[in-house]
């Protein structure tokens, strides 16, 4: 594709404003299909990709690494700027993309000189990425910043705003994959629900959208599983009671133990496996033991299946959460800590096996094939029952082995990728945590002086994309992991000021409490009372944290309780 014929960022760059500064859905969505439609079918995935906040596909394990020491540097730099100014942009609209855009356009005479003749396009801005990504080994920082500071030495003041959101991750235009699936669904007059089936699959919204431009309704339709592909999982809603339970699922229903591990994607063809965390990240080489006792013990020659893993103590009882998330950090010393931290693998469904989708076949079925091909591999312990005191007993012998609770299944139900419902619900003997991302953090006092130890809990606004503070917490964590928190947080921080820090929202954190209070201290207008961290949920990304709109749910329904005891 020659130069001419090459769609210019500058375009994409202007949907994106349009999708910050109106919330009607119909106008959006139009606006966004119209655009796609102009693009040639190469630009299409890239496009939708980054307008979604993202540098690559969804499934796409490589990331730039580009931390925010190296982009304010190369945003002083460029703009020869005070950065107190920027720290008061920032201030000012809460917003590192619109500080960027302030600071690059308060020098445009400075700026001009660094331009080139030829625009940025959507295709070089990708290869732009993809190079600073396959940027390793010695050297690699100094190499990112130079490709970073080439880009940014191209982009307009506005242009500059949304490299840096796409690089950070925190995109903010409220506009969804749900709402892109309806874009793509508009443009290129793809059904709905085909393509929201065909992003469930393929595991990204971009490649369907690539998919629908270069080939129309009928490839997307015809779209199955690949293997090393990881998608979306089924997830569970959450249940009050067993009673509750048994009644949404028509008087019987399928109980299993619900572990306190990490929950696995599994995916092998001949002798070769991959294993993805629920964030869909490859966390193969966390797990060697996992990846040997899959090549020998799965009976079919190519497989997706699902199960979780536990680290277990020396008395064969399961290690709290955190203690099996150091497996998939410390690659370095992997070897070293399988020694340390034993695990186990428990399966519990099988979604593609032998070129077979099994999505569409009921829950039973799928189970009866896993237990076919598991070999001496072990599913979770599980009962089928209409009986309550058996379910309650079942409930109760899950916490007494150190469990979180039980999931229970609809018999009928089919693997629904993506999804959260009521074929699957969630029951748990504690009050129900949130998950949380950290926002800020302040140093403590006494013991904790040396440490980002007061940390700033956010829940995601699902229309706006904002993170809203709901509660502050110095509770939780061990020291160690304050320690390592604290050096996490220096290198997500986009402010400092004083002793407090704001962070960019990348880690996610679980946190229960007391009770969800009224309060004009936080935007929201909510605080969480005695919050205190729970765990540190690696397994989970800031477009995985619990919304605002489900703890004012949570407000709502305690408030009710209470109301009627009074």
């Amino acid at each position: 594709m020659g130069w001419d014929a090459m769609s210019e960022f500058w375009s994409l760059i202007q949907i994106c404003e349009k999708l910050s500064s109106t919330t009607k859905r119909n106008l959006r969505t139009a606006e966004v299909a119209d655009f796609l439609r102009l693009l040639e079918s190469d630009e299409v995935e890239p496009a939708v990709s980054m307008m979604l906040g993202r540098p690559f596909p969804k499934w796409d394990q490589r990331t730039l690494e580009v931390s925010w020491e190296t982009l304010s540097s190369v945003i002083r730099r460029l703009t020869g700027g005070d950065w107190r100014e920027f720290s008061a942009a920032f201030r000012e609209t809460g917003d590192v993309g619109a500080a960027t855009h302030i600071m690059f356009e308060s020098r445009p005479v400075k700026r001009q000189a660094t331009l080139f003749e030829k625009p940025l396009t959507i295709l070089e801005v990708r290869r732009i990425f993809e190079a600073i990504a396959e940027s390793t080994g010695s050297g690699s920082r100094e190499k990112k910043e130079r490709l970073v500071e080439s880009l940014f030495a191209r982009a307009s003041p506005l242009e500059a705003k949304y490299l840096v959101k796409i690089i950070i991750g925190e995109m903010r235009t409220g506009f969804s994959e749900g709402l892109m699936e309806l874009a793509v669904s508009k443009a290129f007059s793809v059904p709905l629900k085909m393509v929201q089936k065909a992003t469930m699959i393929t595991g990204d919204i971009g490649e369907v959208a690539a998919i629908c431009k270069r080939e129309g309704a009928k490839s997307v339709s015809n779209l199955n599983f690949k293997v090393f592909r990881p998608f979306r999982p089924m997830l569970a809603q959450n249940a009050e009671n067993l009673r509750e339970v048994l009644k949404e699922h028509g008087g019987k229903t399928a109980l299993e133990h619900k572990l306190d591990g990490a929950r696995i994607q599994i995916h092998k063809s001949d002798g070769q496996v991959k294993i993805f965390s629920r964030r869909l990240s490859d966390v193969t080489e966390s797990l060697p033991e996992i990846v040997q006792l899959v090549r020998r013990e799965i009976k079919v020659k190519e497989a997706i299946l699902e199960g979780e893993v536990i680290a277990k103590g020396k008395d064969g009882n399961p290690l709290p959460f955190q203690h099996l998330m150091r497996r998939f950090r410390r690659l370095k010393e992997i070897y070293r800590m399988v020694e340390e931290i034993p695990v186990s693998l428990y399966l519990f469904d099988v979604i593609f096996a032998d070129g077979h989708s099994l999505i569409n076949l009921p829950y039973v079925e799928r189970r009866g094939r896993l237990e076919e091909i598991a070999g001496g591999i072990p599913l979770t312990e599980q009962i089928v029952t209409d009986n309550i005191q058996e379910a309650e007993r079942f409930l109760e012998e899950a916490i007494a082995k150190g469990h979180e609770g039980l999931i229970a299944k609809r018999l009928d139900s089919p693997y629904i990728l993506g999804v959260r419902g009521k074929h699957w619900l969630k029951i748990k003997k504690v009050l129900e945590p949130l998950d949380l991302v950290i926002v800020g953090a302040e140093y403590g006092y006494g013991r904790r002086h040396r440490w980002l130890s007061d940390y700033y809990l956010a829940a995601r606004d699902e229309k706006s994309g904002e993170f809203l503070i709901v509660g502050k917490t110095f509770k939780g964590l061990t020291d160690e992991e304050m320690e390592e928190m604290t050096h996490r947080l220096k290198e997500a921080a986009l402010e400092t000021d004083g002793h407090r820090v704001v962070v960019a929202p990348k880690i996610v954190v679980e946190v229960v409490y007391n009770e969800i209070q009224k309060s004009p201290k936080y935007k929201c207008g909510m605080a969480l009372r005695f919050a205190r961290i729970t765990r540190i949920r690696e397994d989970k990304g800031p477009e995985d944290a619990d919304t605002i709109e489900k703890v004012w749910r949570i407000y709502e329904k305690q408030f009710e309780k209470k109301a009627q005891l009074s």
